[in-house]
């Protein structure tokens, strides 16, 4: 095994060059070609027709919902739609694709010449370009069975269901991406992420990664600094989770670096990522479109578009996440710096949700940002899974507000409902956390505080009026971080006659 270069080192000595094929499955309710059901987890091969089986003498159809997903998926991307695009057959053997070829689009996509803006997690925006994105339909699922890793190296036998062959795909293509730098790694997260949260506002995919909706191809090689000419790339497959776009982008260059810089050659090949040990492994050789005989379609017709549906269309296309991002800060009078810290943690939904119920940005942010987000790194899980609800940030700040509780108290009371004992108030109650208001026991600690420290009163007395710190620590003590300090606070002054 190549012994890796650190990244800086690699980047020091080579320019990466990147490129993303994205594939996004559609979520239409029959698949791309037949009318069978586009269903995720169902038994093996029940989702099936002839068509998706290749059967002789079947006739495919193209599903009209499909081309129009496949249509907003483009302008969103700031892609131009095609007035007319044809299918074609892209020729290759393997156990999931029961036809021997896969029905895609080759020289004439529905959609090309696009862009996406993608903001770095300080704030630089890197403009990607899209090449294309076409339709497709995907392959079914090999199932390999024996060995430890899962994969077909070791595999006793492979099991293939066809219930994903022939669901609508569309496959979104970068043009080489150059000057990324030391930001590669994380420029190919940000890239997929906003892919996905794209696809998802538009809600023509489920989105969820781990199912495969959405999976990227990663391509990158190396040119040696100041070099014009590109290297040679390696595409690391299905990708599954922006993490591991990310780890596998930087692992890639750390390898290919080493591979160079040792004098050898980069392999025009297939690579698969494992999750696991954070590394790739050779696949295949990498195919160019020559070998895959690509053909047109001779049972699809043309798709022609015009000016009017295309029109339609863009009338029905939400807010795109990053207007929508601007919007939010605007609205809520973020400092950018904290707009990116709430949107690199996560949380934006989150906190878009605790506003909505009740809650000010302030106290939407402070909540999530700090307590809950710290629970939940101790707890080891993601804030969203705590337990916590946007309804429960807002009944601790009306406690807070009503003072029934103060800050301290608010903490405890979390801890509890991530716990599962209910609602902020009844868990107050219950456990009997309000604060001490009863002027008879607040004034009892007062003033046993003041008589065991008469140094302190002094100094207060004296005009030093930090040293009342050391009479309300005792006070909070008495009533176990109860007492509202502001209130102590008062009553001491007001025993001292200052």
């Amino acid at each position: 095994m190549t012994e890796l270069v650190s990244y800086d080192e690699a980047l020091a000595t080579y320019d990466p060059v990147l490129g993303f094929e994205v594939h996004v499955e559609l979520n239409t309710k029959t698949k791309m070609f037949s009318d069978a059901p586009n269903e995720f987890g169902d038994l093996p091969n029940t989702n099936v027709t002839p068509v998706c089986l290749g059967l002789p003498g079947v006739l495919p159809v193209v599903n009209k919902a499909a081309v129009e997903s496949s249509i907003r998926l483009g302008l969103a991307l700031n892609c131009q739609i095609a007035p007319v695009s044809h299918f074609a057959r892209k020729n290759y053997f393997y156990p999931d694709t029961p036809k021997n070829f896969q029905t895609s689009q080759y020289d004439e996509p529905i959609a090309f010449d696009g862009y996406l803006d993608i903001e770095l997690s300080d704030g630089e925006v890197f403009r990607v370009e899209i090449e294309r994105a076409h339709m497709e339909e995907d392959a079914g699922k090999l199932t390999h069975v024996g060995g430890s890793t899962g994969r077909i190296q070791g595999a006793e036998y492979s099991l293939v269901d066809y219930n994903r062959a022939g669901v609508p795909l569309v496959e979104i293509v970068t043009k080489p991406i150059v000057g990324a730098g030391e930001r590669a790694a994380e420029l190919a997260r940000a890239y997929v992420t906003a892919i996905r949260d794209i696809v998802k506002a538009l809600d023509v995919s489920d989105a969820r990664m781990e199912r495969g909706n959405v999976r990227c191809d990663a391509n990158v090689s190396l040119m040696p600094k100041g070099a014009t000419t590109f290297g040679t790339r390696t595409e690391t497959k299905n990708v599954n989770s922006t993490r591991a776009v990310e780890n596998a982008v930087r692992h890639e260059i750390e390898r290919q670096a080493a591979v160079l810089n040792g004098g050898g050659t980069i392999t025009q090949e297939t690579r698969h990522w494992h999750e696991d040990t954070k590394s790739t492994t050779a696949g295949r050789p990498k195919s160019d479109a020559d070998d895959y005989r690509y053909f047109p379609e001779p049972d699809l017709v043309p798709v022609v578009t015009d000016a009017e549906w295309i029109e339609e269309l863009r009338a029905t296309l939400p807010e795109m996440p990053a207007v929508r991002r601007k919007r939010l800060q605007a609205e809520w009078g973020y400092a950018d710096k904290e707009f990116r810290d709430v949107v690199n943690a996560g949380l934006l939904e989150a906190i878009e949700e605790t506003i909505a119920a009740g809650a000010t940005p302030a106290a939407a942010r402070k909540w999530w940002m700090g307590e809950i987000s710290r629970l939940a790194n101790v707890r080891e899980v993601e804030p969203a899974a705590l337990g916590v609800a946007p309804a429960d940030v807002v009944d601790l700040e009306a406690l807070i507000g009503e003072k029934k509780i103060n800050d301290k108290i608010a903490k405890q009371v979390l801890e509890f409902i991530a716990d599962g004992e209910g609602k902020a108030g009844e868990i107050v109650e219950k456990r009997g956390l309000a604060v001490v208001s009863d002027e008879g026991a607040l004034g009892a600690a007062v003033d046993a505080a003041i008589a065991a420290n008469p140094d302190v009163v002094e100094k207060i007395k004296a005009g030093k009026m930090q040293a009342i710190g050391a009479l309300i620590g005792p006070v909070m003590g008495a009533t176990r971080g109860q007492a509202d300090a502001g209130a102590v606070r008062s009553m001491i002054l007001e025993r001292l006659g200052v």
